[in-house]
């Protein structure tokens, strides 16, 4: 999403534009535990992996509909290395040492349409792309923005920093407007906040969009907002609750995560800036990307993806068709 691609920096405080996942293994059970095992021991090395975490169903292994077209190094280890940054409710988090979410439960489901089984590694989101591309992972599924600039690999100042990736979307996600239940000021938009208090996490897309905004107002010459911008956005929700502010702006998945666990908050409005999340593989390895585009517009048809979407209340991102590289 446009929202994760500003807002994930350095120091992965501003979340909010890209997550991981990845396959595990076929069928059987000794290989998967010599599988879990070895990466381990490989893992432990590895400085920007904190911790790991598999997830999967029991898959058919060679039986399943699409294993023949993953490339061979995946079939042989029957199992899908995914790097992820587990710290982005609802799209994916740690439960003790589990990792669950959106991504993950996608992943199951591709895995039952692969074969293959997606193993997620919780690491630094910053460095998940440069992971894969020396080979630690095999894929990222991470709440991820498709953006040229990544396909491209250039950093944000348009400098050529790596060879880039491919992205398969599978959601779209911007920034909404979050408010208390009932919505008491009457809110439908970001225009109508002027001259209000709003809260939003530093550094994202939603912050960004607040700046804006205040611009906007003074053209109109209308009082400008209030930003109140928090590390979190755990903060800026408690700040709304107790009424210190009329709204938070986050990411459209977060926000809808939180209006569903509770009855403290609602969604309101249009999603705004939205852009598609993709997993991301290296660039050029086609096979691997036509495989997931492959998997994901089979559990789109079969109903599991919108299965998924709706247990997590995201499913206003969803997408009806898998696309490659349909960022801008």
């Amino acid at each position: 999403m446009t929202a994760r691609f500003l807002c994930r920096t350095a120091a992965a405080r501003s979340r909010r534009s890209s997550r991981a996942s990845g396959p595990r293994g076929a069928s059987g059970i000794a290989a998967p535990l010599a599988v879990a095992v070895a990466g381990a021991l490989l893992l432990s090395g590895c400085g920007d992996q904190t911790d790991s975490a598999a997830g999967g169903a029991d898959t058919q292994g060679s039986k399943a509909p699409l294993f023949d077209k993953l490339p061979k190094k995946i079939q042989k280890a029957g199992v899908v290395k995914v790097g992820t940054d587990a710290a982005y409710k609802p799209m994916e988090y740690k439960d003790g040492q589990e990792i669950v979410g959106l991504d993950p439960d996608l992943a199951n489901a591709l895995g039952k349409q692969l074969g293959v089984r997606f193993e997620f590694t919780n690491g630094v989101f910053d460095g998940l792309i440069t992971s894969m591309q020396t080979g630690r992972f095999d894929m990222i599924m991470s709440s991820m923005t498709d953006t040229k600039d990544r396909q491209q690999g250039l950093d944000d100042k348009g400098k050529k920093v790596g060879k880039g990736v491919d992205f398969v979307d599978y959601l779209t996600a911007g920034s909404s407007i979050l408010v208390k239940k009932g919505n008491p000021e009457k809110i439908t938009s970001v225009d109508q906040l002027c001259g209000e208090k709003v809260a939003t996490q530093r550094g994202t897309t939603s912050h960004e969009i607040l700046k804006k905004q205040i611009d906007k107002c003074k053209k109109n010459r209308e009082r400008p907002i209030t930003i109140e911008p928090f590390d979190n956005d755990d903060e800026a929700r408690v700040r709304l609750k107790a009424g210190g502010v009329v709204a938070d702006i986050s990411d459209f998945p977060v926000a809808a995560n939180a209006a569903k666990s509770g009855d403290d908050f609602e969604v309101v409005g249009d999603q705004m800036e939205s852009a598609p999340y993709g997993m991301a593989v290296a660039k050029g390895n086609d096979e691997m990307s036509g495989a997931l585009k492959e998997a994901l517009a089979k559990i789109i048809k079969d109903g599991s993806y919108e299965k998924a979407l709706k247990k997590w209340g995201v499913e206003d991102g969803g997408v009806s068709e898998a696309k490659i590289n349909s960022g801008s």
